[in-house]
């Protein structure tokens, strides 16, 4: 292999863990980026140059309480092609065929077949772990595997948000809303009736992320 297809891997290694990153993190500055990967700052808006003329990635400005606003680097919708879609395009399909076939009756049932399959599943991944911690962190692994890129993380007052970075059914979701409403019922179900859970930022909405707000 020639120096120069080697050093060409290397730079597409390096931007699709930027990438990544940037799914993961959300808005990064360049300084960030670069101690993350121990690169200068200039091979990081090289790297960041080059995917943002792919239309990978964009940036903003963000106001900061001192000195000049920072730039952040963040992805386009563009860059969800490297991550799991869920078939999307043909989930889209069914559904419109669905709608067509049995009317929003007769889809909100299949839904409902659906959501009963997934909770059992979930039920039985979960076992018998006991705590609400526990339980939460064994749901973002099966979440993940699911392409969700879901994680816990606790709050200063002691509740737990669940957070999901990516959506694999969110062009489906965006024609069936009830794919979304199912998926709360789903989390409140296998968690337990005495766990309170509350959905605060929607990617649908246009957040950044999905987030659950869990209390006991």
């Amino acid at each position: 292999m020639s120096r120069n297809q080697t050093k060409k891997d290397v730079s597409t290694k390096t931007r699709r863990a930027i990438i990544d990153l940037l799914k993961q993190q959300g808005g990064m500055d360049v300084m960030a980026l670069s101690s993350q990967f121990s690169l200068s700052g200039m091979a990081i808006r090289q790297h960041l140059n080059a995917l943002k003329e792919e239309g990978l990635v964009t940036n903003k400005e963000e106001a900061r309480p001192m000195g000049r606003p920072t730039k952040l680097w963040i992805l386009t919708p563009a860059a969800d092609r490297f991550f799991p879609s869920g078939y999307s395009d043909l989930s889209v399909s069914l559904i419109h065929s669905m709608k067509e076939a049995f009317g929003n009756e007769g889809l909100d049932k299949l839904l409902a077949v659906r959501n009963k399959n997934m909770q059992e599943q979930y039920l039985q991944q979960l076992g018998d772990t006991a705590d609400v911690r526990g339980k939460l962190e064994k749901l973002a692994e099966i979440r993940t595997n699911e392409g969700y890129m879901a994680e816990v993380k606790e709050q200063d007052d002691g509740s737990l948000l669940f957070i999901e970075k990516h959506c694999p059914i969110c062009e489906a979701a965006v024609v069936c809303t009830g794919l979304c409403k199912n998926e709360l019922h789903l989390f409140k179900t296998v968690l337990g009736n005495n766990i309170h859970i509350e959905r605060g930022e929607y990617i649908l909405a246009g957040g950044r992320n999905c987030v659950y707000t869990v209390r006991i």
